[in-house]
């Protein structure tokens, strides 16, 4: 008999990340990616199974664009997995707007929608969009669900969607959204395996990666985020600036003579903690550089996400539980330290011996608020969204 899997689909620009999950338990089966679409290069593909971290398979040959990479993935699925029968796939999508709240089954109607929403998203939308289309033209007969970083943050009361501009703009849906949705979504629905005060008190949860933001829940749901209008805002991270002075960009279009395009490029491709350091994005790699412009960049970083915590504890009139994840979360025990101990003033107390040796729960055990590091799975989030919408729960 043949298993039951759901294909989860994360597009770039010039990759697709992909994951099988079972369709019974949600497990993560195998997982894999093509790496260098449309580069002029040879473009990588692998399958990996998971559960002992073996690679089943790898290649290298010339793939010009999306659909070739996910022919590339079906194909080598099926030669590789011939037990597995895919039954649906999941899409990571960034945006949903104001009208696509929750996980939907993609038909003609929702993918023009998401169509539309491409200005407001210009750098992930039309990836996400072309994956959709590429795995309709070489399956048109599969089921094909969208679930949105968006989504999660429809919970924020009305004030915290609003800029300080006129309501048309509002109306038109120029407000705050929300993003890393997926992974606040997975951290809400785990916490209560951590900590019930966690899952129904006031918690901050702190997504640190290559792309960063901060989330205020209350009892499990979402009611401020430093993400925006667009993944942009916030806090700085790996290349992207997060918040500036929006004078800023009219002086660079006045005085620099800059255009659209190239202050997108800046805002977007140079700056954060590549643009601070001049050295690298990658947190890793600025903790081991000697350069004093590394430690800027590292004490900058630091310094507006304490700042923005602070923001986040604002809106929960006081905090419970902080909650690291993401990359640099999850793995930089001197960044939670320093982050922690800038944040004392809050009752934090963390326990030294624990942060080192990557536990769960890393605040001592008298301190005010409890500090935890929680692994994000935004695939499993998917995987099961995408089974409940397009199974019904049920596989059979």
């Amino acid at each position: 008999m043949m298993q039951p899997v759901i294909l989860i689909i994360n597009a770039g620009s010039s990759s697709i990340k992909f994951a099988l999950f079972s369709a019974q338990d949600t497990e993560c089966l195998f997982r894999g990616q093509v790496a260098g679409i449309g580069s002029g290069h040879k473009a990588h593909f692998s399958l990996l199974e998971t559960q002992h971290n073996r690679c089943l398979h790898s290649d290298e040959r010339t793939i010009q664009n999306h659909q070739q990479a996910l022919q590339l993935i079906l194909s080598n699925l099926a030669e590789q997995l011939t037990h597995l029968h895919l039954i649906a796939a999941g899409h990571r999508i960034v945006h949903g707007g104001s009208q696509l709240t929750s996980p939907v089954i993609i038909d003609e109607d929702i993918f023009k929608q998401l169509q539309q929403l491409i200005p407001l998203a210009p750098l992930h939308q039309p990836h996400n969009l072309i994956a959709i289309e590429a795995l309709k033209t070489l399956q048109p007969d599969l089921i094909q669900v969208a679930c949105f970083d968006t989504a999660f943050h429809q919970s924020q009361p009305e004030v915290a969607k609003r800029f300080a501009l006129p309501k048309a703009l509002y109306q038109e849906g120029i407000r705050h959204y929300g993003f890393h949705g997926l992974s606040y979504q997975y951290i809400a629905r785990v916490l209560p395996d951590y900590s019930e005060t966690a899952a129904t008190g006031r918690t901050v949860i702190a997504h640190l990666g290559q792309g960063c933001s901060l989330c205020a829940l209350l009892n499990g749901k979402s009611i401020a985020t430093t993400m925006s209008f667009t993944p942009l805002d916030g806090l700085p991270m790996g290349s992207r600036c997060g918040s500036i002075d929006p004078a800023i960009v009219l002086y660079l279009m006045r005085e620099k003579n800059l255009n659209a395009d190239d202050i997108s490029d800046l805002l977007h491709n140079r700056s954060g903690l590549l643009g601070l350091s001049g050295i690298s994005a990658d947190m890793k790699t600025l903790l081991d550089s000697p350069h004093t412009d590394a430690q800027t960049a590292i004490d900058v970083f630091i310094y507006q996400v304490c700042k923005a915590v602070g923001a986040m504890v604002s809106t929960l009139q006081g905090i419970d539980s902080l909650v690291f994840t993401g990359g640099i979360g999850e793995h930089a025990a001197v960044i939670r330290q320093r982050i922690c101990q800038n944040l004392h003033w809050l009752g934090i107390k963390l326990n030294e011996d624990a942060n080192q040796q990557q536990a769960d729960n890393i605040s001592s055990p008298d301190s005010s608020v409890s500090v935890w590091v929680i692994p994000t799975n935004e695939e499993k989030i998917i995987a099961h969204e995408t089974i409940q919408l397009a199974l019904g729960g049920n596989c059979e």
